[in-house]
Parts: structure tokens; sequence; C-alpha cells
């Protein structure tokens, strides 16, 4: 339980803190070239963003902790790399087949979703193999 807890504080961390560099400050010109698609920033709901990271974050660690037998920073890499690009094509190029996204917006988010698994899943190998 101690390594769940650990875990989700962690990747939760660790997630916001690269939402922020990347959403908030490298793709802040992408977002604004296609300001019509998004919520006016006043209407923004960051408390559900936390909320749902946060979640996310949890079931993500869990996964690892419940289901991954040779916990270890190779195991988690691994492990973030794989959900990274699950997840990833599906953020990036699942949103792109239904929203008039610039492609490279969708790139960019596939990317970001892979490099923040895998910091995560290395993360958890750290937390877990103690």
């Amino acid at each position: 339980m101690k390594n769940l807890i650990i875990g989700t504080l962690a990747v939760f961390i660790s997630w916001m803190a690269l939402d922020f560099v990347f959403h908030g400050n490298l793709l802040k010109d992408a977002y604004m070239a296609t300001a019509n698609l998004w919520r006016p920033e006043n209407e923004i709901k960051m408390g559900v963003n936390a909320v749902v990271v946060l979640i996310a974050a949890a079931m993500f660690t869990a996964i690892y902790v419940f289901l991954v037998a040779n916990k270890g920073i190779k195991t988690g890499l691994i492990y973030g790399l794989l959900y990274g690009i699950a997840v990833g094509v599906g953020m990036g190029f699942g949103t792109f087949s239904f929203m008039p996204l610039p492609y490279s917006l969708a790139l960019s988010w596939f990317g970001i979703m892979v490099v923040e698994a895998v910091v995560a899943g290395g993360l958890l190998g750290l937390v877990a193999s103690r």
C-alpha cells in the first residue's frame, strides 16, 4: 500500500510538472493558434484536470504495483514506454481523427505522453524496488 501511495504521488507530481512545461509553455503558441477549439481561459476547469490526472496516476501506479512481478527501473521504463505509446496514440492521433487539429499538435501530444509515461515508469521503478 505504501508503494501505491508514494508511487501515485510521484507520478501525479511529475505529470503535473511536465504538463506545465509542455502544455503551459512549449505548446502555448499552438494552442493560441487553435483557440477556437478550446474553452476560453476563464472557463478552463483546472480542478477537474487535477482530479483526472490524479486518478490516471493512481491507475498507472496500481497496474504496475499489482500486476508487474519483476519491479525495477528497467521494468518501469519499459512499462512507461508501452503505456505511453498506447495512450499517446489515442490521445494524439485518436483526437486528430475527430478534431481539426494540426498534425504537429497531434504528434506533440503523442510524444508528450510517451515522455511523461517513461518518466513516471522510471519513478515507479525506483519507488517499488525499495
